[in-house]
């Protein structure tokens, strides 16, 4: 689907830049050897996987800027280093996540035509990440040393799971150092008096909200406002994670000891990053004893647990339930070691109340 928006994206910005590719456009040949410099904004598309993902900060769509500095090698192939600072969301919280990414690119210009096609090689320090991205751009001069560009491009990872793809969209503004030939240019007619236009009501960002009474400047385009021009968001809960806690316990104990607690640590550390989460606590047996006995331990397990994260991690109660499943809820069927093993465990089923901006 992201494919298919970057593509229609720069599809829909030929038209709009190819009138002002005519006569001010420089041959091939007289590009070449040329150094240039750009400056870009974007808007970025991180992969769905990336959203629902706590190992990626629940990353969601937001905007960049850049630049880039290049080098045309001959007619058809140019090289480019590029740095650009992005400021994503975290879809959880809403807060925006801030990071840059850089790298190089190639450029291969397509004969007779503004289109050239690119490969190139990024670092991505939001996550620590590389990958390798393609795509397809298009470039209207409007004179010798000035363009216009629009640009698409898809980011396939190279390392921390190689699966996740993203996307990008990109337009800028490109100079090219040096001449293409020595002529002057001729004069500009003078231009004729402009006659004093009447006052218009202005929108900066779209929204519908006049910027006199817009107490939210520069609203994402697409979103439902209030009356103030403020984004509209809706509320909705909803489980975001799973986790079994590696907890094991002394036959007939429900003392969770030192060398068993990192698990229960890192549940910690993850409610601390999300305030707004909340956690249940479930406590799962083996078919091993009466069934009544097994419930009333995997209750004291689940709650040792519970104890802990409230005692020692400083977790709020409020936060926290408690559940003992006894052996009703297996995870392996059988009597077998295995299955014993298996169904042993203590489980954290994790909650929290997603934020999301209302569309149009």
């Amino acid at each position: 689907m992201k494919r298919k928006i970057c593509t229609l994206a720069v599809l829909a910005a030929l038209p709009l830049m190819s009138g002002t590719a005519a006569a001010n456009t420089p041959t091939a040949a007289e590009l070449q050897d040329r150094v240039f410099g750009s400056i870009f904004a974007e808007y970025y598309m991180p992969d769905r996987k990336k959203t629902r993902s706590v190992d990626w900060d629940y990353l969601t769509r937001g905007e960049g800027i850049g630049f880039d500095v290049g080098y045309r090698i001959d007619e058809n192939w140019a090289i480019r280093a590029e740095f650009a600072r992005q400021r994503l969301k975290n879809k959880l919280e809403g807060d925006r996540i801030t990071g840059n990414r850089f790298g190089i690119d190639a450029l291969y210009h397509l004969d007779n035509s503004g289109v050239y096609v690119l490969a190139g090689l990024k670092h991505h320090d939001m996550n620590h990440t590389n990958s390798v991205n393609v795509g397809i751009g298009y470039r209207a001069f409007i004179n010798e040393s000035v363009s216009f560009f629009a640009e698409a491009n898809r980011y396939q990872g190279l390392n921390k799971d190689t699966s996740w793809a993203d996307a990008g969209i990109k337009v800028g503004l490109s100079y090219y150092f040096g001449a293409a030939s020595a002529a002057a240019p001729a004069p500009a007619p003078a231009p004729a008096p402009a006659a004093t236009p009447a006052p218009a009501v202005t929108d900066s960002d779209g929204d519908g909200v006049p910027d006199s009474r817009d107490k939210c400047p520069n609203t994402p385009r697409g979103h439902r406002v209030d009356a103030d021009g403020c984004t509209i968001y809706s509320e909705t809960e909803q489980r975001v994670g799973s986790a079994e806690i590696r907890v094991l316990f002394g036959f007939d104990s429900a003392e969770v000891s030192r060398e068993q607690r990192a698990d229960v640590a890192r549940l910690a550390d993850y409610l601390k990053r999300y305030p707004s989460a909340r956690v249940e606590i479930e406590g799962h047996a083996s078919r091993i004893g009466a069934a009544d006995y097994n419930m009333g331990l995997s209750e004291r397990r689940a709650k040792a647990v519970a104890d802990l994260l409230i005692n020692t991690h400083g977790i709020e109660s409020s936060r926290i339930t408690t559940k003992g499943y006894g052996f009703n809820n297996p995870r392996m069927e059988g009597t077998s070691r295995e299955a014993h093993r298996a169904n042993q465990r203590i489980e954290a089923l994790v909650t929290a109340t997603i934020k999301e901006p209302v569309m149009r």
